[in-house]
């Protein structure tokens, strides 16, 4: 790939982060319209699962071959098919005309989103080659998900009390267009100097393992232990499937091998924690705020207002940090924060008090705008430039699975608990939601601290040898 200049970076950079901010503000502005939807189509909290989940569990489905048909086939050209795809979903999801055809239509959204958040960090890392500027253009690329969360609840809510619920699929067009344009005329064609054969068998027990536990913890509160197990049994024989088809195939759709970097695997587990503690926090405090307190969509929007611009302070703030000192400390600041948040918000929940909730909103945004930029920068920092787009597309599965698994584990456990819609019965059903939350918090913090100290890069750059012989 030739040298770009500055400004030819920068444009870019500029393309990613609209990708990034269209995907992540659907994602916001989905939260805000849920009791809409739910009142409109007649649902329950497992309907309003499966419509958060259906796109998120398609996205991590799919990450991972994406990434690696982007290296094998051009990554501008995926980039672009990406941006097409989830503009026509958008639109079939605002024609939806039931929750079945909704949940149909946001799987259409998620084949096209899954071609643009790995892909695009695996643009940003060919195109930013030196390690500090790469560091601080994640920083930037990642802040592109706290401005949406800034945004998203806002946009959403007037959207939902002006023109319904179906008009919030409707902003993805016009950026969409944009970016499609820019990254037409502006992003250079990269692809990979060896890349991976197609794994057909693996992407089938990808879906398979992810499709299954994902419907095994929904209907957990409503179907049988002898409907679930089974569901459940399936999973496992999937996962059990997956690592002993992928370890005997020379180019496999997940490379294992990765994992023997303590980053790259502490980046990993992180990344599942961190989003999942997103996910249901947003899950949670939707439903509390318009279902549970009765307020409108546009004033629960300024209720996460708080949080929403924390997180977008801190998320080029972590890029830095992240240059300047490396991942522990960012990491660790995300970790304690995350965990702090959720002990505040299940002490609101036994006493009701706004200093104690807009505390916890305040100390989310904190830790979660400081995860995004280590998680991304371990994934591919270490790895053969030539399988970036596996590795950037491994990481992007990783916090898709953390959000898919945590609106599944946390609105199982409300729908478990909950015995009423009133504002008391919400707050005690949700109380072991939000300690779940705080040991998501933990795990980032105790995987941070584990994966970021001397010995960890140092075996991490043993096993990133122990990679370059067989990859070029």
């Amino acid at each position: 790939m030739s040298v770009l200049r500055a400004h030819q970076k920068l444009v870019v950079l500029v393309v990613c982060c609209m990708s990034l901010l269209m995907v992540s503000m659907d994602a916001t502005v989905l939260n805000i319209a849920l009791p809409d939807i739910r009142e409109d189509l007649r649902t329950n909290i497992a309907g309003l699962q499966w419509t958060v989940d259906a796109y998120t569990l398609v996205l991590a489905s799919l990450f991972v071959l994406a990434g690696s048909t982007a290296d094998r086939v051009g990554r501008r050209k995926i980039f672009k098919t990406g941006l097409l795809l989830f503009m026509l979903g958008s639109v079939l999801c605002s024609l939806a005309p039931s929750l079945a055809w909704l949940v149909v239509f946001r799987m259409v959204q998620a084949v096209g989103g899954a071609m643009l958040s790995p892909v695009g960090m695996s643009i940003i890392a060919h195109t930013f080659s030196d390690q500090r500027e790469r560091a601080r253009a994640i920083g930037i690329w990642s802040s592109a998900t706290g401005i949406s969360m800034a945004v998203g609840p806002i946009v959403g809510g007037l959207l939902v009390e002006t023109a319904g619920w179906r008009s919030i699929f409707w902003i993805n067009v016009p950026i969409g267009l944009i970016a499609f344009v820019l990254a037409w005329r502006h992003v250079p064609e990269s692809r990979a100097c060896t890349p991976r054969r197609p794994d057909p068998v693996g992407q089938c027990l990808i879906i398979i393992l992810l499709g299954s536990l994902t419907y095994a913890i929904i209907q957990a509160a409503d179907a049988s232990v002898s409907t679930v197990l089974p569901i459940a049994g399936i999973a496992v024989i999937a996962l059990i499937g997956l690592l002993l088809y992928e370890l005997r195939r020379d180019e496999p759709l997940i490379e294992l091998r990765f994992f023997r970097s303590p980053t790259f695997s502490g980046a990993s587990v992180i990344a599942v924690s961190a989003f999942a503690a997103l996910t249901g926090f947003f899950f949670l405090n939707t439903l509390y705020l318009q279902s549970a307190k009765g307020l409108p969509p546009l004033q629960a929007g300024l209720y996460m207002l708080p949080t929403a611009t924390v997180i977008a302070i801190c998320a080029p703030l972590s890029g830095r940090l992240l240059a300047a000192h490396g991942p522990r400390l960012p990491l660790a600041i995300a970790g304690t924060a995350m965990t702090i948040s959720g002990l505040l918000l299940a002490a609101f929940t036994s006493q009701p008090n706004a200093v104690l909730l807009f505390a916890g909103y305040i100390t989310f945004g904190l830790g979660f705008g400081m995860v995004n930029a280590p998680i991304s920068n371990s994934a591919v920092s270490g790895m053969p430039t030539s399988q970036a787009g596996v590795a950037a597309a491994i990481a992007s599965t990783s916090r898709q699975t953390g959000a898919t698994l945590g609106v599944a584990i946390i609105g199982t456990i409300l729908a478990v608990r909950t015995h009423g819609s009133d504002t008391t019965g919400f707050l005690q059903a949700s109380r072991p939601a939000w300690f779940t939350i705080a040991g998501c918090g933990t795990c980032v913090l105790l995987m941070g601290l584990m994966t970021s100290g001397r010995r960890a890069r140092e075996s991490a750059r043993r096993s990133a040898d122990k990679l370059q012989p067989s990859q070029h």
